[in-house]
């Protein structure tokens, strides 16, 4: 069981790993770099914890100890208890759920790894939005994808913000980061799925023609909202996607379009 340490000064180096956490730029560099990643709030964390996520510290204020006392006697990672105006002075804004966690990184899976026995993969490519990762994410778990794969220059899942948004749910999905993109969708192929891309464009059927062919095995590429996928994917992909939109409505978000092309495809339906 972990000893509580009360800690009543904000530049405590024990508090390192929480200190600027609005710094967007600061903390993409350095989280990975230390392999460590923020949860906040308890769902998020004991979600982690679940995940396989080992614990490098947690941050409570008082009432939060109480409430996490049984992860507290699980760990023997250090828990620094602080007032709610430290956490502040700490993290940089205020903490409403007065729970943080330093977890570590897992060293991302090769691809390979979680191809086999999957029915539906997402793939995301260049998203840079913490957002909409985590929401997109989020979709993935509810409507049951069995794995997410991210382009190299897609937003980091692990940010605390993405996994915020996803309620925890990035450590639920298996995901992975492609390595040779676009030429993945080649090794996707290989693997048996069906490539289709949403986008729009004269020659993309509509999701529910995709949704009708019940391909057994089914890779959603999805791009950014402003420029779509890239040419070179749009070439390789089999298929092109499109959702029906009403009159002056050209679009959805890529977190909205992912949660409906999850769910009329989802395999249930084939």
């Amino acid at each position: 069981m972990a000893e509580l340490i009360p800690v009543d000064d904000p530049a405590d180096p024990r508090l390192a790993d929480y200190t600027n956490l609005t710094d967007v730029e600061l903390r993409r560099r350095r989280e990975p770099a230390e392999g460590l990643f923020i949860a906040e709030g308890e769902k998020v964390i004991r979600r982690a914890v679940a995940g396989g996520h080992g614990m490098r510290s947690m941050m409570l204020t008082p009432k939060w100890a109480g409430v996490m006392a049984d992860l507290v006697e699980e760990t023997d990672a250090p828990v620094h208890v602080v007032t709610p105006e430290i956490a502040e002075q700490v993290t940089g804004y205020h903490v409403h759920r007065g729970a943080l966690a330093s977890m570590r990184r897992e060293p991302l899976r090769d691809v390979g790894e979680l191809l086999p026995g999957a029915r539906r993969l997402a793939v995301f490519e260049d998203i840079v939005d913490h957002a909409n990762i985590g929401a997109a994410f989020r979709n993935a778990a509810a409507l049951g994808v069995d794995a997410v794969l991210l382009t190299p220059r897609c937003a980091d899942p692990l940010y605390r913000r993405a996994v915020k948004v996803s309620m925890g749910t990035v450590f639920q999905v298996p995901w992975t980061r492609l390595e040779s993109w676009p030429a993945d969708v080649e090794r996707l192929r290989e693997g048996g799925f069906t490539v289709a891309a949403l986008c729009l464009g004269e020659r993309a059927v509509t999701l529910d023609e995709l949704a009708a062919r019940r391909d057994e095995r089914l890779a959603l590429v999805f791009g950014t909202e402003g420029d779509g996928l890239s040419p070179r994917v749009l070439a390789a992909a089999d298929l092109h996607v499109t959702i029906p939109m009403a009159e002056g409505v050209d679009s959805l978000n890529v977190a909205a379009a992912s949660a409906v092309a999850f769910y009329a495809t989802r395999p249930t339906l084939t």
